[in-house]
């Protein structure tokens, strides 16, 4: 009776091992399957954003434009990330450029008229308050912060300190390049300074700050395959005028002990 039992539950206990068999093999399946799915998606292509890092930028950069500039509220003013704001800033510039260039008001009368109005104004005010029964205006101490002017002082010597160890390496005659560079820069502004005055260049430098970094950032896709095309032909004519001018003229013993 004990074997004839036995013969009865051998076939249910097979079929049981039948069916884990089978639930086994579909995980194992899956699990493969699985596997081979990541590994197609980590042999995929570069994103498109992998590749777009490798587009050439204007002037090598690497990071956005507000990040070039600095980040913070003066990137956010010269990029017009505040309209009301950065139109004010060029509001303000354009009338002092007009005041002083086309009316030919002087910045010493301006402060001079502006403060005998704003002293007779305090002053009848305060010995007024009696007849019009108002409280007498409240005058606050102005005190300027030695903090900032001394962070824009120590900023400007490190700027002039740089520009003149530049110009300390190409009067010494270690690079051409740059000495080729400053001579035509020079040329350049002394040329345009030659058609307009000091306040006048000033004012076209603050309007092109406040237009052409934010221009650049709207079109900078179609900018800089320009300037690649540019900066290539700049190239390949300096290598021209090497090859033909500066290769010819001789070292001086500088040059020569270095070589």
């Amino acid at each position: 009776m004990a074997e004839q039992a036995e013969h009865k539950e051998n076939p249910a206990e097979s079929i049981m091992e039948k069916i884990s068999e089978k639930i086994h093999g579909d995980d194992h399946d899956s699990s493969s399957s699985s596997d081979s799915d990541s590994d197609s998606k980590t042999q995929k292509p570069a994103s498109p954003s992998s590749v777009k890092a490798k587009v050439y930028r204007l002037f090598g950069r690497e990071r956005p434009v507000h990040h070039v500039l600095g980040g913070g509220k003066p990137a956010d003013v010269v990029l017009w990330r505040n309209k009301k704001i950065s139109a004010g800033v060029l509001g303000v510039a354009s009338a002092v450029w007009v005041l002083f260039e086309l009316i030919e008001y002087h910045l010493l009368t301006l402060v001079c008229h502006i403060s005998i109005l704003a002293l007779a104004v305090l002053f009848l005010w305060s010995n007024a308050q009696s007849f019009i029964n108002k409280a007498p205006p409240r005058i606050p101490e102005v005190h300027l912060p030695e903090e900032p002017f001394l962070q824009v002082a120590s900023a400007l010597t490190i700027e002039i300190n740089r520009a003149l160890a530049v110009l300390h390496s190409i009067a010494s005659g270690r690079d051409l390049k740059k000495f080729f560079i400053v001579i035509a820069a020079l040329w350049v502004l002394s040329i345009v300074g030659s058609w307009c005055n000091f306040l006048t260049l000033f004012y076209i430098s603050f309007v092109l700050l406040h237009t052409v970094p934010v221009l650049y950032e709207k079109y900078e896709d179609k900018v800089d395959p320009l300037a690649e095309k540019a900066t290539i032909e700049i190239k390949k004519q300096y290598g021209v005028f090497d090859a033909k001018v500066l290769s010819k003229i001789p070292k001086g013993p500088l040059k020569a002990k270095r070589v």
